[in-house]
């Protein structure tokens, strides 16, 4: 009777110590399946046109460097910052340097840039004006309500000899025109996305379109603008960032893939130089 007791104890630690080394071994193989497939995520905010289709276009190349790209599409200038600062992005394109530091400025956000990457030439249309030469005294000029780029498009204005900016002001604004002697009328009262709708409504108006809504609605900056910047334009596109993430791996390393010659090649093959890279066309 004793040693069918002390042969069934023997049986139960047996069976005891092999449910142990099961379970560990199944640890074991789900950490290091875990790690295996570890791989960043990062959320990225952008304007449908172009930052998105750019961002696509990098998507694979992260990938390979173990970076999951989500990309979530925005059709205007506040929420993109707004999401970011609040974390629900972990990165956002679609904007340029100035907006930003009038962002921070307005709103004491702590986000920043880590880099630019595009070029977008700020352009100037009309549907019956086809010349500088025929734009009429008092025509009226319709910009958008963004006052980080009035001093752009004022410049650009200026550049073709339709006006003069002060040139001992600090900050330029419509109050730094001292010289118009076409009386253009400026109306900077208007939603950015809206410019291509009241560039075909307001037919006789001078309409300054950013170009990613230029080409939203399938006008070409470069064969459809009356005059536009040029690509030496410091209103570079950037991808900003929470400060708290500016030295992030991850956040750095899509930088880098979106300022690649790959990328830069897209830029110039896709969008006929109506966006450039933030080196230029070289």
């Amino acid at each position: 009777m004793k040693k069918y007791l002390a042969l069934i104890a023997l049986l139960a630690v047996l069976v005891l110590a092999a449910c142990g080394g099961s379970n560990s071994n199944e640890n074991d193989s789900a950490e290091t399946t875990e790690g295996e497939e570890e791989s960043a995520v990062l959320k990225v905010g952008a304007s449908s046109t172009p930052h998105a289709e750019i961002l696509e276009e990098a998507a694979p190349l992260l990938e390979e460097e173990g970076i999951t790209l989500e990309i979530e599409p925005y059709e205007d200038y506040v929420l993109p910052n707004d999401d970011l600062a609040n974390g629900d992005l972990d990165a956002n394109y679609f904007q340029h340097k100035p907006f930003l530091e009038e962002t921070v400025g307005n709103t004491g956000y702590e986000i920043e840039s880590i880099g630019g990457v595009h070029v977008e030439p700020m352009g100037v249309y009309s549907v019956n004006i086809k010349s500088v030469d025929e734009i009429p005294d008092g025509a009226e000029v319709i910009l958008s309500n963004s006052v980080a780029d009035h001093g752009r498009i004022l410049k650009l204005f200026e550049a073709e000899g339709l006006i003069t900016l002060d040139e001992n002001a600090e900050e330029i604004t419509l109050d730094s025109i001292v010289d118009n002697p076409k009386n253009l009328e400026f109306s900077p009262d208007y939603a950015p996305e809206i410019l291509p709708e009241l560039y075909l409504n307001e037919e006789d108006a001078l309409v300054v379109i950013n170009t990613n809504y230029a080409i939203g609605a399938e006008l070409n900056p470069v064969d459809d603008a009356l005059f536009i910047e040029g690509e030496e334009s410091d209103y570079v596109n950037i991808i900003a960032v929470r400060s708290e993430d500016k030295e992030d791996e991850s956040l750095n390393k899509l930088v880098e893939v979106l300022q690649s010659e790959e990328i830069a090649n897209f830029i110039l093959e896709n969008y006929d130089g109506a966006i450039v890279p933030a080196g230029g066309t070289k």
